[in-house]
């Protein structure tokens, strides 16, 4: 089973409270390093909401679900890994939204390799398929665990070409769930010889909220993001932008101007990102980060150390925050400089806002006020 950093009560209260209402990942990590716990932030849930403005009571996640959901995780032949819990991809633990917990199935041990994500067109040319084939397998062959979303198209190809070496499909919705339907078949393989990656529970039908939740993890769990074919409103380019602002690298193939597939690959090419026309063209840019230090702690990221559970912001200070958001997001950094207030203060104060729903985060640290 490997390290496990959690008991079977522990477990479960992560699981409650991820799935309380208005906790995500980054507010799950700030109530985990307040309170100590997932027990304590349990309890301390409904004050806080009320202090932000909730006017009912907040809906926190079922222990009786819990306890159903664990069930079924295990049913399925899967398994709940916490954040810093080995099986836990080392490289996702660097982003700021990293999931507090994954449902993973399949070999767990690959997730350990220097990954590599393969993305483009689900109306993919043959071409670009072949091309695809051709990349997963030689860069599987180099050690790479081939990371994609299991769409049709280049993400079914990379799949196929990476599954005897290595390969791990990160779905949108449960890993019990095969979404498109044609890759049945393939889901099941990935499930016995390679290993599905979900952030959702079993018995989650993909929504169109999840696909952009799900690239951040495709490019989170990797090194560098490869770009096949991709229009140029596409969720690739949603995959390759993540990949860019979590720090990785992009790499892109370039297509014919006449085609509209190329279009979203040429374009991540003139704003920089890396042309390839081989693996060796990936390999050479990526084998150098291999084996750095993972940027994180053994822990829950503690980055408020000031941030205490004794202390409550006043009205006067929540009404300055509120005052100082608007629709359009703003940074963290930006919002404590304005305020003027004390970066602990307004660190609480964003976290009883959002519990309360009056507040929404966005990539790289920025907060706006939710859409009522």
């Amino acid at each position: 089973m490997g390290r496990q950093l959690l008991d079977a009560a522990q477990r479960r209260d992560w699981l409650r409270l991820i799935c309380s209402e208005n906790v995500g990942p980054i507010t799950f990590r700030q109530l985990i390093n307040r309170y100590g716990s997932a027990s304590g932030a349990l309890d301390a849930l409904p004050e806080l909401a009320r202090r932000g403005g909730l006017q009912r009571p907040i809906r926190i996640g079922s222990a009786d679900q819990a306890e159903r959901d664990l069930e079924r995780i295990a049913a399925l032949g899967a398994r709940l890994t916490a954040y810093g819990e080995e099986g836990y991809p080392p490289l996702l633990r660097e982003i700021d939204s990293a999931p507090p917990l994954l449902c993973l199935k399949g070999d767990l041990s690959l997730l350990s390799l220097p990954a590599v994500a393969i993305v483009g067109a689900r109306n993919a040319s043959a071409l670009g398929r072949k091309f695809a084939r051709q990349l997963a397998a030689e860069l599987a062959h180099d050690g790479f665990l081939i990371v994609s979303g299991l769409a049709r198209g280049i993400d079914t190809a990379a799949h196929e070409a990476s599954l005897k070496s290595g390969t791990a499909a990160v779905v949108a919705g449960g890993i019990d769930i095969i979404y498109p339907p044609e890759n049945g078949e393939l889901h099941r393989e990935i499930g016995e010889r390679g290993v599905l990656v979900a952030e959702c529970l079993p018995g989650t039908v993909p929504k169109a909220e999840h696909f952009p939740r799900r690239n951040r993890l495709i490019a989170g769990i990797c090194y560098g993001t490869v770009v096949v074919e991709a229009a140029l409103r596409s969720g690739s380019l949603i995959t390759a932008r993540i990949a860019a602002e979590q720090g990785r690298e992009v790499f892109a193939v370039p297509g014919s101007p006449l085609d509209p597939r190329s279009e979203g690959a040429n374009k991540l090419l003139r704003e920089g990102a890396t042309l390839i026309t081989s693996a060796a063209d990936v390999t050479e840019q990526l084998r150098p980060m291999i084996g750095r230090p993972i940027n994180v702690n053994e822990d829950m990221m503690r980055e408020e150390d000031e941030l205490t559970a004794g202390y409550a912001p006043s009205g006067r200070e929540r009404d300055l925050i509120v005052e100082l958001l608007g629709p359009t997001p703003v940074d963290l950094d930006d919002l404590i400089r304005e305020s003027g207030l004390k970066p602990p203060i307004v660190i609480a104060i964003v976290l009883e806002l959002e519990l309360a729903g009056l507040v929404k985060r966005h990539r790289r640290s920025q907060i706006s006020l939710s859409e009522m």
